[in-house]
């Protein structure tokens, strides 16, 4: 396997990038001049929705997992029975944190509006005819990054130089923006930069940070974005005007939440 560091991510970036360009390619032709419009707006409208609910379903899977899965495996297994109201885990807590704190500096911050600003401008250079920029943008790329196997591919690529996770990635996201990409158009490519930014960083600063990420913190990341990703799905499917941009800090904070819960209980224990 190859030393360079950043051999999983460029793979990564491409890929999105490949996968991105033949999306639109098919979004072009379901959209060619000549074809029944109402046809084809139907079709994609019931093709955004059904991507709008396997976004619901990825994100209460990974919402699941991050508080009640260790107490369901352990119920599974024989090891503990789970009591009346013992599905709030300590998790939990740290997720709700998380949200709360999270979306009050996105608010402050006011992400979704400057996200959408460059969306628009985006959008009006390219005549609007590759859909909505930062609704394909955010969706494609909180799908493509909210999860344990980004964070622990580019901790494997960091340290140990093995990329294999990366590549398996690479490999799952290059079939996901097809679909993506399809529907919600161009913005979806544009995710292929957060993807070189945000798993980039972590695979460059993955012998400083892994101290930081132990399996509880990647946990509650992974949980806490999956709530924005279930977020994103009311938006498409519902029309739930949620600002799931403004939710993106919560992601972030279980890195300083989690050791500081530790710390709290440690000294009441």
């Amino acid at each position: 396997m190859t030393d360079f560091k950043l051999f999983g991510t460029i793979v990564n970036v491409i890929a999105v990038i490949v996968g991105s360009l033949i999306g639109l390619l098919i979004m072009r032709l379901t959209h060619k001049k000549g074809r029944n419009i109402e046809k084809t707006q139907r079709v994609t409208d019931s093709l955004l929705k059904a991507l709008g609910l396997c976004a619901i379903l990825i994100g209460l899977g990974g919402a699941i997992e991050g508080s009640v899965n260790g107490r369901i495996i352990d119920a599974l297994e024989g090891n503990k029975e789970i009591a009346f109201g013992d599905i709030a885990t300590e998790r939990t807590l740290v997720i709700i944190i998380s949200m709360a704190l999270g979306t009050l500096i996105g608010e402050l911050i006011n992400l979704d509006k400057w996200v959408n600003m460059l969306g628009d401008k985006i959008q009006s250079a390219t005549g609007g005819k590759f859909g909505n920029v930062a609704q394909g943008f955010v969706t494609a790329s909180l799908l493509l990054c909210v999860g344990s196997l980004t964070i622990v591919g580019s901790l494997n690529s960091g340290i140990k130089g093995d990329h294999t996770l990366q590549l398996t990635k690479a490999a799952m996201d290059f079939v996901s923006v097809i679909a993506l990409a399809s529907t919600m158009g161009i913005g979806v490519m544009f995710s292929a930069a957060f993807v070189l930014v945000y798993q980039g960083t972590l695979t460059l600063l993955a012998g400083s940070i892994a101290g930081f990420l132990s399996t509880d913190v990647v946990t509650c990341m992974t949980a806490v974005g999956s709530l924005v990703i279930i977020g994103l799905g009311l938006n498409i499917v519902c029309d739930a005007k949620l600002r799931t941009t403004n939710f993106l800090p919560a992601i972030f904070l279980p890195i300083a939440l989690v050791p500081l819960y530790d710390l709290i209980i440690g000294l009441f224990a």
